[in-house]
């Protein structure tokens, strides 16, 4: 409690008036000084303070035995126990000792009084208490029509403030009203105003009365304004449940009447908790005036009726959907980061491209939802990478698959006039997540058709287009839905399957096949423990060594994911459950080896490490980019005697089959330098053939193999079984860029290809390639079909063959003429693009 006394009063008292001060002004005195915590003691004003510190009792009893004068002065930091000059405001209140009480517990409670302001000039001692010397600084008044004006000002504020505030007795108003002098008045309201510490110091610190209540006034304004905004919330929160409990106690007697009179219409009750569905529900106002339209109308009709259903699953739907609830979305970057890593190994594009949008979407709170497409061979983590994405947005997870839907009804719903009609899988999905921002998956894309239903893939423009989305309409609803804060992830095995302007709409990012030391980190970080989990089994039951799990990937699983390879593992964790459970006690925990991967497996199922075991005459390593990633593919090509005939076998597409005869052309173009007659084409018969029948091939990459295996058959001239090439080609033996390079040498480095012919124009694809891929292997980059003949034939000079040509053919082999036979097997390619 604060109390303020006159001039008169504090000569009762034995102390000194202000004129007494005044006098003794100019007189620089030594005194104790007594640190305060937390509070800043104002001329005129009297404040109990309860003393404990050693050093503050003191000071306390010397003033006691002496003048009873001290130094009130307010620490900077409240939690300082022993503070030092440094931690004292040099500016505080020269007061007295009005009564002095010990108490029990050994501290001490001391009634003091502010007398004037005091400056503190130097510290004289610090033991046993602070002593220091103190110039005072007593207030000038000076009577001015401006401080007339501002005395006047003042006192109808606090009047006002006082009302407001009903922590200040009523009482205090008429004490304060009878101060004319600005210091006084100022250093008498501010202990009644709610300021921090460091305000208090700074009002204490201004000499001049006028400026010192000028800051009081603007404190005392800037307390009503908040002061009056509270009282604006308690009476509107009281209006609330002043209205809420009237409310309450009418529905109350409502149901009292009801259960006296019997009446349990079930059918009215569902109708009034729907009503209180909609209050509570956040939904758009159209969406609102649609639902609150129905319920009337639902009113107005008998519950057996068919369209009372009707009407009734569609307000169901209505209430179901989460209109404006958004879940709160994570924007730690380095969480997000350690998530994505922790679920997958490498796919630094997708990470990079996901925590971009975090990023961004913590500068900006409210942004378009991006709308990603992953596309891929089968098996690199396409669909569980848009779980982990969901994980590190922090938002809900919903997956749609594409692959066979055929009915534009899927994505936009059916009309309510349809018997059993029901919203598109777009909004059920959200219905199902629960929240407005989720993270949406459609999976396999590429797999969707079309029929005499419609087209879902012209549906699913407006559902990706960031410009259109956010007005979204589905059929059974027939109100606007906002898929903007949707983040939308599209799946895809082969981007040329799906329409081009849905392609546009989406930012697609490339996942290429695993190379074999990212398969074995996979497999030692996610798909050992996963298998070891899923068939039961604990580390001390069975361990894989690095070695067996590259027997794995070399001979048991040619992909370009890792979803063979996990099956294989599964199938010797079989295995070793099995033995785990015929063994009882006598099992030996299983360190799984090469050899044991021989005896679980089987034999080798595929070849490693070479191609060819020896350079072949017509025979040509391609490189095919399909479906399911990059592929070696076997060319070859047979001569004999005829009339020019060309046959093609292979199930070859069309546009393959216009390379070789593109090829073919070239090759009559360049008789003369690969030691040919004109006519040659007359008097023999072309037989192209590539290997795997069954499987339909196409494209225009396998342009330059073609060539060169016919080159190499009509000159005889093997072609080096360590080489492969990919690249299309002209009429005039230019060599054109192709797509796909990266799986293409993927597959290569996995096929043990050492040197790799492509076009110069794909030598910017080159970046993005593992390191290596890039130091295993030799790629040659050509801008025509010489240089391709002079790198892929075994002949000694090639230079020499670009400048001259075929002349004598015994001079130039590296090796005796070989024959034209069937290559060795090969990987089965799903197309060639």
């Amino acid at each position: 409690m604060v109390f303020f006394r006159d001039d008169d009063e504090q000569r009762e008292f034995g102390g000194e008036g202000p004129g007494d001060i005044q006098r003794r002004s100019a007189e620089g005195r030594v005194v104790p000084l007594l640190p305060l915590r937390d509070i800043v003691v104002f001329p005129h004003m009297v404040v109990p303070l309860f003393v404990g510190r050693t050093k503050s009792i003191q000071a306390l009893e010397d003033a006691m035995s002496g003048s009873r004068e001290l130094m009130l002065s307010a620490q900077r930091q409240a939690g300082q126990e022993e503070p030092t000059a440094e931690d004292i405001y040099p500016f505080g209140t020269l007061g007295s000792i009005i009564q002095l009480l010990r108490l029990p517990d050994g501290t001490v409670k001391v009634l003091v009084e502010g007398r004037c302001r005091a400056r503190i000039a130097s510290f004289e001692s610090n033991e046993p208490y602070f002593s220091v010397r103190v110039d005072e600084m007593p207030d000038h008044e000076v009577h001015l029509p401006e401080s007339e004006a501002l005395v006047r000002t003042i006192h109808g504020s606090f009047e006002a403030y006082v009302k407001l505030n009903k922590k200040v007795p009523p009482e205090l108003l008429n004490t304060i009203t009878a101060i004319s002098e600005p210091g006084k008045l100022a250093d008498t309201i501010v202990a009644h105003l709610n300021l921090k510490l460091e305000e208090r110091q700074s009002l204490l610190e201004i000499r001049s009365p006028l400026e010192r209540l000028e800051g009081v006034y603007s404190r005392m304004q800037a307390e009503i304004e908040v002061l009056e905004v509270e009282r604006k919330i308690r009476g509107r929160v009281k209006k609330q449940m002043e209205r809420s409990q009237k409310e309450y106690y009418l529905n109350e007697q409502m149901r009292a009447i009801q259960k006296e009179l019997g009446d349990r219409d079930e059918f009215k009750n569902e109708l009034s908790e729907l009503d209180e569905q909609l209050k509570a529900k956040k939904m758009p106002d159209d969406a609102r005036e649609r639902v609150e339209k129905e319920i009337k109308k639902l009113k107005m009709m008998s519950p057996m009726s068919a369209e009372a259903t009707v009407v009734r699953n569609y307000i169901d739907w209505m209430l179901a959907l989460p209109w404006q609830s958004c879940k709160a979305e994570l924007e730690d970057l380095d969480k997000s980061e350690g998530i994505l890593n922790a679920d997958h190994y490498g796919l630094d594009k997708p990470k990079e491209r996901i925590l971009e949008f975090l990023a961004v979407q913590t500068l900006v709170k409210k942004m378009k939802g991006p709308i990603l497409c992953l596309a891929g061979p089968p098996g690199v983590g396409k669909t569980s990478l848009g779980k982990s994405i969901a994980r590190a947005t922090g938002r809900d997870f919903v997956r749609i698959s594409l692959g066979g839907v055929r009915d534009e009804a899927e994505i936009r719903g059916h009309r309510r006039t349809y018997i059993g009609a029901l919203p598109g899988k777009v909004i059920q999905s959200l219905k199902r997540a629960g929240s407005s921002n989720p993270v949406f998956l459609f999976d396999e894309v590429d797999k969707m058709s079309m029929d005499f239903r419609g087209d879902p893939s012209a549906a699913l423009l407006e559902v990706l287009d960031p410009e259109q989305n956010h007005t979204f309409n589905d059929h059974y609803l027939d109100v606007d839905y906002d898929l903007s804060r949707v983040m939308f992830i599209c799946t895809a095995n082969v981007l040329s399957e799906i329409p081009r302007p849905l392609q546009d709409r989406m930012e697609v990012i490339q996942i290429p096949g695993y190379i074999e030391s990212e398969k074995l980190e996979i497999a030692k970080r996610h798909l050992v423990s996963k298998v070891r989990e899923s068939n039961g089994l604990d580390e001390g039951q069975i361990e894989f060594t690095d070695a067996a799990i590259l027997e794995i990937i070399r001979y048991y699983s040619r992909e370009s994911g890792v979803r063979n390879l996990e099956r294989e593992l599964a199938s010797i964790a079989r295995k070793v459950a099995r033995e785990v459970v015929s063994g009882g006690e006598s099992y030996k925990p299983r360190k799984v080896t090469p050899k044991l991967v021989k005896k679980y497996l089987g034999v080798h199922r595929y070849r490693f490490g070479k191609t060819e075991s020896e350079d072949r005459i017509g025979v040509t390593t391609g490189l095919a980019y399909t479906e399911v990633g990059g592929e070696l593919l076997q060319t070859e090509v047979s001569v004999s005697a005829g009339q020019g005939k060309l046959q093609i076998t292979g199930r070859l597409g069309e546009v393959m089959q216009e390379s070789a005869g593109a090829a073919m052309s070239y090759i009559r173009s360049r008789a003369k330098q690969l030691g040919l007659t004109r006519d040659f084409y007359t008097k023999v018969d072309l037989h192209i053939h590539v290997p795997e029948g069954g499987t339909p091939k196409d494209g225009p990459s396998a342009g330059i193999t073609l060539a060169t295996t016919i080159a190499s058959a009509l000159t005889r001239v093997p072609v080096r079984s360590n080489v492969a090439m990919t690249g299309e080609i002209t009429l005039r033996g230019r060599v054109l860029p192709i797509g796909g390079l990266k799986e293409k040498l993927i597959a290569a480095h996995r096929g043990g290809v050492d040197t790799v012919v492509i076009p110069r124009e794909n030598e910017k694809d080159l970046k993005d390639l593992p390191a290596v891929i890039k130091k295993n292997i030799k790629i040659v980059l050509v801008d025509h079909m010489d240089e391709v003949l002079a790198h892929a034939l075994a002949v000694v000079d090639p230079e020499s063959f670009l400048k001259h040509g075929i002349h004598d053919l015994d001079e130039i082999y590296e090796v005796p003429h070989a024959t034209v036979s069937a290559p060795t097997d090969v990987a089965h390619p799903a197309g060639v693009n």
